[in-house]
């Protein structure tokens, strides 16, 4: 009996979801959600497309899940290092978002975009994650993820402008990484002093990056 024979029902069923979720990523960077069909997508997966209803319901169940999933991974990059002192932590985070950006451009494009037309479940996963976010840069800099409506607005302000700067440079990728995470951490760090200017309880980390 080999491995995947030894696996339990459950388990087997969360690989075979992992591996066409992994499928649809590939498949959506590079075709447009309208052209693809469920056909399609069955057969570069190899498998019957009865089995991607089983699983997703339908296309669009499909598609949210793997937008999810992209969501997912992009938020686990921005919470990792939790144990690293403030300045070497959000180097890291800016750099994790980059990376992902860089090497999942179709997916990020969807993230902040807010998927096929005005798709307002994609739309909903987007505000989701921008909140998460906000809360991890909040975390990082405050040590709570509850910070004043100022504060809050000068991070959302920073989230969006780095959300467009990043966008923009997937199209001009001359500019290395390390430099458009450069001029994003300035940027934070601007942010967080005009932060600490208009709202004293918020100062700004003496590790500020």
């Amino acid at each position: 009996m080999n491995i995947s024979q030894q696996r339990g029902p459950t388990e087997r069923s969360q690989v075979r979801r992992a591996e066409l979720i992994a499928t649809g990523r590939k498949l959506f960077a590079d075709t447009s959600y309208d052209a693809l069909s469920m056909d399609d997508i069955a057969r570069h997966a190899g498998v019957a497309k009865g089995l991607i209803y089983y699983y997703f319901k339908s296309k669009r169940g499909y598609y949210l899940a793997i937008v999810e999933e992209s969501v997912a991974e992009l938020v686990a990059r921005a919470g990792s290092d939790r144990d690293l002192p403030t300045a070497e932590r959000v180097q890291r985070t800016i750099d994790g978002y980059l990376r992902y950006a860089q090497h999942h451009q179709a997916a990020y494009r969807t993230i902040v975009t807010g998927g096929v037309g005005f798709d307002t479940e994609v739309q909903a996963i987007r505000d989701a994650v921008r909140e998460e976010l906000i809360a991890t840069l909040a975390e990082g800099a405050y040590g709570r993820r509850d910070i004043p409506l100022t504060a809050r607005l000068a991070l959302i302000g920073w989230m969006t402008g780095a959300e467009g700067v990043t966008l923009e440079w997937l199209g001009h990728q001359e500019l290395g990484r390390d430099a458009v995470r450069e001029l994003l951490t300035r940027l934070l760090r601007a942010t967080l002093r005009t932060i600490e200017e208009l709202e004293p309880s918020c100062p700004a980390p003496s590790t500020t990056p």
